[in-house]
């Protein structure tokens, strides 16, 4: 075996090891997890085509692409993911299923927000359930399901 197919080999463990050990604290791979991760990369990757290409980004002065405005992004993006790892130990310590949820629901509301706001400076039409799709992830973060909490509350 060549060195170079050794070190891939390694690379990609190493890789696949990060990523069994971020999705397991951020509460596994569920579809949740996984469409606000698919909709933070296509708003990363809009935001790029905006100041690459329309040079109209609102994050620099020019409106073109900027190594710091996209590291802040990037570091947005994180912080995002931080809430979420939050969000699963709190559903874990209270015993319960829907803190973790509810947060990515809110991130998901406002990654579409983002990337509806792009498509419109790109000149793309927006269709209509996708818009509608906004107030519906924002309803479903905001909705706390009281029976989990009070059945979950310790009794004197």
């Amino acid at each position: 075996m060549s060195r170079l197919t050794e070190i891939k080999i390694v690379f990609y463990g190493l890789v696949a090891g990060a990523g069994v050990i971020i999705g397991n604290i951020l509460g596994g791979w569920t579809e949740d997890l996984k469409t606000l991760l698919i909709m933070m990369g296509i708003d990363f990757a809009m935001g790029l085509l905006i100041a690459l290409v329309w040079k109209k980004s609102g994050k620099s002065k020019t409106g073109a692409a900027s190594s710091v405005s996209a590291w802040k992004g990037l570091c947005r993006k994180g912080a995002a993911l931080l809430f979420v790892l939050i969000a699963n130990r709190l559903d874990i310590m209270l015993g319960v299923s829907y803190v973790r949820t509810a947060v990515i629901f809110a991130f998901m509301a406002n990654e579409l927000i983002s990337i509806i706001e792009n498509a419109g400076i790109m000149g793309v039409p927006i269709p209509q359930a996708i818009s509608n799709s906004v107030e519906i992830l924002k309803r479903k973060a905001e909705v706390t399901d009281q029976t989990k909490v009070t059945d979950n509350q310790e009794h004197p």
